[in-house]
Order: C-alpha cells, then sequence, then structure tokens
C-alpha cells in the first residue's frame, strides 16, 4: 500500500474524507495502563523518550488499541533545549525544569552537536515507520521556538509566561537570536524526522495564546515561518500541520503567514470561524478534552457539531489539545467509533 492511502497524509494534501481521519494529541499516555507500565520501565521521562524500544512501544499501543488513523512520535518539545545542554529534566508534581538562560547563555548557544544527541529520536521514527501499518500516517512534531522559549527563560512552564515576556521587551535583540536559533535547529529536527520516515510532521506552539497582536507576529508567526520555509527549501513536499493553540482570531492569517498546510484548532475557536479557515485549507481539530474525560452525551454532542460544521471539508478529527492522563480509555473508543460511523 503506497503513501496516498494514508488518509491522514490525503486531507494534508486537500482531500476532504468522510468520514475524516482521526488521532489524538497525547494519544500515547498516561489514560493507558499499558502507557503506565511501560513508563515505570523507562526510567525517568528522558530515558522513555530516547530509548527506541521503549518510545515506538509507547507510540504503538494506541495504534494496537484503537487503530488512530495516525500514529505520533512519542517524544517531547523540550529534547531541543535538552540538546542545548540545559539540563533539562521532569519532577514528579512539578512537571519540566531546566537552567534558565539569560541573555550571556542565549550569545554562547550553537547547534554544534544537537543532531547528534537527538539521533534516538530518529532512530525511533524509522523503526516505527517499519512496524506500523501501512495505512497509518507517521507524524513528527516539534514545538514551535517561542513555547520552547518561554522554558528556556523560566526554567519552567509559568501561567502566562511573564519571564519570557518580560525578557523579550527588556533584550529583544537577544531573544530574536534564540527564536532564530530555536527556528534553524527545529527545521533540521524536522527534515531528519521525514527522510527517517514521518509522512508529516506538526509544529506545536502550545503557549501562543498569551500573545498581544504584534507580539504574535514577531514571536509566533515569523519563526514559524522561517521554520517551514527552511523545511520545504529542502524537502519541497513535506507535509506540515501548525498549531497555535489559544490564537484565536489571529489564526486568521496563520495559515498563509506562516506557510502551513494545515492549522490545529483549540476547543475555544467557534465552529462557525473554524469553518472560514477550512475553506482557505485542512484544518486538525478541536474537541475540549474535558468532554473526553465526561463522555456520553456531552462528548457525543459536541462530536456532532463538530463533524456538522466541519466534516465536508478537509478536516483531521482531534481533539483541542492533549488527551488528559483522567479519561476513560472507553471514552476514547466511543469518541473513535462515533466519528467512523457517523454520516
Amino acid at each position: 500500500m503506497t503513501e496516498t492511502h494514508r488518509k491522514v497524509l490525503e486531507v494534508l494534501n486537500g482531500k476532504s474524507l468522510t468520514p475524516p481521519p482521526i488521532w489524538l494529541m497525547r494519544q500515547a499516555g498516561r489514560y493507558l495502563p499499558e502507557y503506565r507500565e511501560t513508563r515505570a520501565k523507562a526510567g525517568s521521562f528522558l530515558d522513555l523518550c530516547y530509548t527506541p524500544d521503549l518510545a515506538v512501544e509507547v507510540t504503538l499501543q494506541p495504534i494496537r488499541r484503537y487503530g488512530f488513523d495516525a500514529a505520533i512520535l512519542f517524544s517531547d518539545i523540550l529534547v531541543i533545549p535538552d540538546a542545548l545542554h540545559r539540563n533539562v529534566r521532569f519532577e514528579e508534581g512539578l512537571g519540566p525544569r531546566m537552567d534558565p538562560i539569560d541573555e550571556d547563555g542565549i550569545a554562547r548557544l550553537g547547534a554544534d552537536g544537537v543532531t547528534d544527541h537527538l539521533a534516538p529520536v530518529f532512530e525511533t521514527v524509522s523503526r516505527l515507520r517499519r512496524e506500523l501499518p501501512a495505512e497509518t500516517t507517521l507524524l513528527g512534531f516539534c514545538g514551535a521556538p517561542w513555547t520552547v522559549a518561554t522554558y528556556m527563560i523560566a526554567g519552567k512552564g509559568t501561567p502566562d509566561q511573564a519571564p519570557a515576556r518580560l525578557f523579550a521587551y527588556r533584550n529583544p535583540a537577544a531573544f530574536d537570536r534564540l527564536l532564530a536559533l530555536l527556528a534553524d535547529i527545529s527545521a533540521d529536527y524536522l527534515v531528519e524526522q521525514i527522510d527517517a520516515g514521518a509522512d508529516a510532521v506538526q509544529i506545536f506552539d502550545s503557549w501562543a495564546g498569551v500573545l498581544g497582536e504584534e507580539e504574535f507576529a514577531r514571536y509566533a508567526v515569523e519563526p514559524v515561518r522561517r521554520m517551514i520555509a527552511s523545511v520545504r527549501a529542502r524537502r519541497p513536499s513535506a507535509r506540515i500541520i501548525a498549531f497555535a493553540k489559544g490564537a484565536g482570531l489571529l489564526l486568521k492569517d496563520y495559515r498563509r503567514a506562516t506557510g502551513a498546510d494545515a492549522i490545529g484548532l483549540d476547543w475555544s475557536v467557534p465552529l462557525s470561524f473554524a469553518a472560514e479557515l477550512q475553506k482557505d485549507g485542512p484544518v486538525q481539530g478541536n474537541l475540549d478534552p474535558m468532554r473526553v474525560v465526561a463522555g456520553g452525551e456531552a462528548m457525543d454532542s459536541a462530536i456532532d457539531r463538530i463533524l456538522d460544521a466541519l466534516g465536508q471539508g478537509p478536516l483531521i478529527f482531534n481533539l483541542g489539545h492533549g488527551i488528559t492522563p483522567d479519561a476513560d480509555p472507553k471514552h476514547v473508543a466511543a469518541l473513535v467509533a462515533r466519528v467512523r460511523t457517523r454520516r
């Protein structure tokens, strides 16, 4: 079977399918008991990301269970700062931590050794393409420069990314350098994933929603545009999804400005606006993850509304952000069944 029969890839090429293909952000994760068992064997979270045997296993787990139309590489957006020697670690109950970077640290950053550090990720991608069903689209991914930079500046996640915003206002040249370096390294990272076997890639800008209009253009749009242009210059047929969570009305020009093939939509995007965005190309989303936790009518009615509004155009059904650890696997099975059987 050739890649043209991979449904997610077909939609990324502009085709409308009924029913639409489906996958879920964080579909390999803590809501699955088999993931928790594998995670317990791994040691640290980064060990799980960098051990191909384990990363392949957890990537395949939701495919075996639900038959999703796409598998997304199991990794983390913070492998890039880890490759930049920022002492990344994941602390139980606290989340990611790393050594905060300052203006002098940014001046010393370089890309030497990054690709070698990330070689286990590329091995995972290569093995996944061999082991996945032929009809399953394989997605690679990375974090967008703005979102990765917020963690590098603060050394952790913060509610409104105030440390990064303040740093950018006070040190605009240094912050622009950091974003440009992250864009170039991330573009290289995506090209390596594509060469290893990824059919398409997604860029996660999880903190785009804290930015104002001017800042969104400078910190969210421009670095992603730079990344996509760099990837396309080397791999012209690359298919790229850009997900700017919380961007709201700023999504109106996001596809054109960045060059993305498809745009991911969080659950706060009104379906009427989503339908307008879909006129320009494929969209992905946008069920509220809490509706999967609730299940039943709360989930079913929202699925139906999304399909009614977007199901006749190029749509990849997904959540509006990652599935949460408290989601019931039975609810996920019901979600997949409803999307695939409703006409």
